[in-house]
């Protein structure tokens, strides 16, 4: 006898079932993203308080002719706040002492990290240890790094660099002003100092992602060890130097806390940060340094842009292996 199929209305133990089509269905799923996006939303919304809000009144600020000696005088500039910020010789100064810093440190850093990398890259006894040492100038606060060095190190008087000195060559050693002498070389070592761990772990994780066979094999082959760094070591390491480079160069271009700690900003040491400081908090010219601070955002995004590619770059042929 033949039964008629009774259609399966129940639902099995285990069976998972598509959203009902339609409207409602639709209305099922959008409930579902807001559930799951609802507890991320005071994040956002204070990240757009902290963060937005105050670069959108920056902006509008920039445009202004706002002086705080002149309360009467204030009203709308358009652009001439950044006329004056690209043609005053104090900013063009500033800006060229900002380029020379960047580029000595980020270059510095660099050449030491990718050494130092090379180093901790070998095994030997307590290389875990070590490791955890080289990247503890990292982890030091900015302003304490920069204090360290002008009064433990570049001091005339009790530093340590001029007591060694004295030390090698007797009573009769030279005692150089070290900061007075080269200010912003003062400045620049500090901050290889403190900025030489941040490439050595990233250049550190590029040369632990070599293809250790394909070395194994050059090496098997009669290649020595300058002709294995140059042909693939050094180009396996291209895009994580060219990454460490923009990203070095995004936080040091707003470097603050070394030039107001080590030099106050004199000695011709006064880069751009430091400059939009001294227009803001001693002019109190709030249009000027606003335009100069969108301004340095501006070439801060030019390189966050080049970094985000590489990055993205780099993923890409880490996934694609």
């Amino acid at each position: 006898m033949s039964v008629d199929a009774k259609p399966d209305t129940e639902t099995r133990p285990g069976r998972r079932h598509a959203p009902p089509p339609g409207s409602e269905g639709t209305m099922m799923r959008k409930a579902g993203d807001w559930a799951r996006r609802a507890p991320l939303m005071p994040a956002l919304v204070f990240m757009i308080i902290v963060t937005q809000l105050p670069f959108v009144v920056t902006i509008i600020v920039s445009f202004m002719d706002w002086n705080a000696y002149y309360p009467d005088e204030r009203g709308f500039a358009g652009i001439d706040n950044f006329r004056r910020v690209l043609t005053d010789s104090n900013t063009r100064h500033a800006i060229w002492v900002t380029v020379v810093l960047t580029a000595g440190v980020v270059l510095l850093s660099l050449v030491l990290g990718l050494l130092i990398a090379l180093l901790l890259d070998r095994k030997f006894r307590g290389r875990g240890a070590v490791r955890t040492m080289m990247i503890t100038p990292f982890l030091v606060v900015p302003v304490a790094a920069a204090l360290l060095w002008k009064h433990a190190l570049y001091n005339p008087t009790y530093g340590l660099f001029n007591g060694v000195l004295k030390w090698i060559f007797g009573d009769n050693a030279p005692q150089p002003d070290w900061i007075s002498n080269q200010p912003l070389w003062s400045i620049i070592f500090a901050l290889v100092w403190q900025w030489t761990p941040f490439m050595m772990l990233i250049l550190l994780a590029g040369l632990q992602s070599r293809p250790l066979d394909v070395i194994e094999a050059a090496g098997i082959d009669g290649a020595n060890q300058w002709e294995i760094f140059r042909y693939m070591t050094l180009p396996h390491l291209r895009q994580y130097l060219e990454l460490s480079a923009l990203l070095g160069s995004i936080y040091v271009v707003q470097n603050f806390d070394a030039v107001f700690t080590i030099t106050s900003g004199g000695l011709g040491t006064a880069n751009l940060p430091y400059t939009i400081y001294q227009t803001f908090y001693t002019a109190h010219d709030y249009g000027r340094a606003s335009a100069a601070g969108v301004i340095v955002v501006i070439g801060t995004i030019v390189i966050a842009t080049l970094a985000l590619r590489s990055v993205s770059t780099l993923f890409r042929e880490e996934t694609g292996r």
